[in-house]
């Protein structure tokens, strides 16, 4: 049976900062909640473009700073209510090869981050998790989150890190927080160039008509989620106050590798060039994510087919093609 939704009763939408919110779920995530109503800050690096239309651009307090900068985060999140913790210095792929870096940046880092959230009043903090690595090689799938956690990558390890941190500082200081362990996201605004998002960079190479080197057979197994059914946990996190405080959010469904260059090939119309090579030691063979808790306790259920994230994907990359193309 669902249990209903346990939300904030307010008059007043909190104010919302998102970290990393220049990004691919972050623009997202800013968008959805301004088109519900919450004010906006968005703090991210100066190089960086925002990916939002200028509409949604107008109605954001940008700030540039870096997450490693004490002062700029405190800077960041002085007079806001709810902050969206979206950032990480590492990949899941790199980050074993300098974990000093991964925790000296992501963990301190984020430390210092409750540090000001707790001396600025900051009501709670949402903290993007990761579900593909936080809990290392499944005993069982799907993967509930009581499921021992063995991370066999840095990145998952602070991930876990900051987990606990987290609860520290609520038996500490009282500073209410959500932690969304989030599989594998895919959808518009993905980078296509990038080295992560398989995705992205597999349609992109397909459509550039280049090879796509697979590491291992392609029977690697992950849980696909749509960015729009991702961003909409995300903004049910911010006014929730229930007593779970880890959620699992992913489709629930497996895909492999080989299953998204068959997806790809059928909405391009383009033929994935595969090479395949050696597996990698650091890859889990199967993760997919069970997302019971996340529907009992917020209400939420994903919404979206990874056939249809794919044919909207490719509709958003028509577009953009098309808009370069009349301004070049």
């Amino acid at each position: 049976m669902v249990k209903p939704p346990v939300n904030m009763p307010t008059e007043t939408h909190p104010r919302c900062l998102v970290l990393g919110g220049k990004g691919f779920i972050g623009s997202h995530l800013v968008d959805a909640l301004l088109h519900k109503g919450f004010p906006v800050k968005v703090f991210d690096r100066a190089n960086i473009p925002p990916l939002n239309d200028a509409a949604a651009a107008a109605q954001v307090e940008w700030i540039d700073g870096d997450f490693t900068s004490d002062a700029d985060v405190g800077r960041a999140l002085a007079g806001c209510d709810v902050c969206y913790h979206l950032v990480s210095t590492t990949l899941p792929q790199s980050s074993n090869a300098d974990p000093v870096f991964d925790v000296e940046t992501n963990v301190a880092g984020t430390i210092r981050l409750l540090n000001h959230a707790v001396r600025l009043g900051v009501k709670k903090v949402v903290f993007i998790s990761s579900g593909g690595t936080v809990y290392g090689i499944p005993r069982q799938v799907p993967i509930s989150e009581d499921h021992p956690t063995n991370p066999i990558c840095s990145y998952g390890i602070t991930k876990l890190a900051i987990e606990k941190y987290l609860h520290l500082y609520l038996t500490l200081h009282g500073l209410d927080y959500t932690v969304l362990r989030l599989s594998n996201p895919f959808g518009e605004r993905q980078r296509i160039q990038a080295s992560q998002g398989a995705v992205a960079v597999f349609m992109g190479k397909a459509l550039r008509g280049e090879r796509i080197d697979i590491w291992g057979d392609g029977s690697v197994v992950r849980d696909y989620v749509y960015v729009g059914d991702a961003v909409a946990a995300l903004v049910k996190a911010a006014t929730y106050r229930g007593d779970e405080r880890v959620l699992n959010i992913g489709s629930g469904a497996g895909i492999s590798l080989n299953q998204i260059l068959d997806g790809i090939e059928q909405v391009t119309g383009c033929k994935a060039e595969r090479t395949y090579t050696a597996a990698r030691a650091f890859d889990v063979p199967v993760s997919v994510l069970a997302t019971a808790r996340a529907r009992d306790a917020l209400g939420w259920t994903p919404t979206t087919s990874f056939a249809d994230g794919l044919k909207r994907m490719m509709l958003w990359m028509q577009t953009e093609a098309r808009d370069t193309s009349r301004k070049s």
